[in-house]
């Protein structure tokens, strides 16, 4: 089973970029898919991104759209969330997550048993 280890998060102003890491080790990404999912005080976790490590599929939730960017360096085993223009309603515990879904379930949380430890992310003046 693949070890995910995030880093990045912190505190930024709105309209202002992050980056996020999320690094596999062991066997690393292959053959599975990777998505990033967050969670607001007092809310239900939420989907944001995801993307087969092979293939063409990359999903993003309609609330990052054109905003956000789930990218992958097979080099380091690495999947990097690029998040401009952050707003406040973004403000959130963001974790990256592994499993194989199957097309219907990519952006189901029930889909991936593969977790990260979670990031912290705050978008305020």
């Amino acid at each position: 089973q693949v070890q995910l280890v995030e880093s990045g998060g912190g505190l930024v102003q709105p309209g202002g970029s992050l980056k996020l890491s999320c690094t596999a080790s062991g066997s690393g990404f292959g053959g599975y898919a990777v998505a990033w999912f967050r969670q607001a005080p007092g809310k239900e976790r939420e989907f944001v991104a995801a993307r087969r490590w092979t293939g063409g599929t990359l999903v993003y939730s309609d609330s990052v759209k054109g905003r956000f960017s789930l990218s992958r360096d097979t080099a380091t085993n690495t999947a990097v969330l690029q998040m401009n223009n952050l707003q406040p309603e973004d403000t959130a515990t963001y974790s990256c997550a592994a499993g194989r879904p199957i097309l219907s379930t990519i952006r189901s949380e029930t889909a991936y048993y593969s977790w990260g430890q979670g990031t912290q992310v705050t978008v305020s003046s």
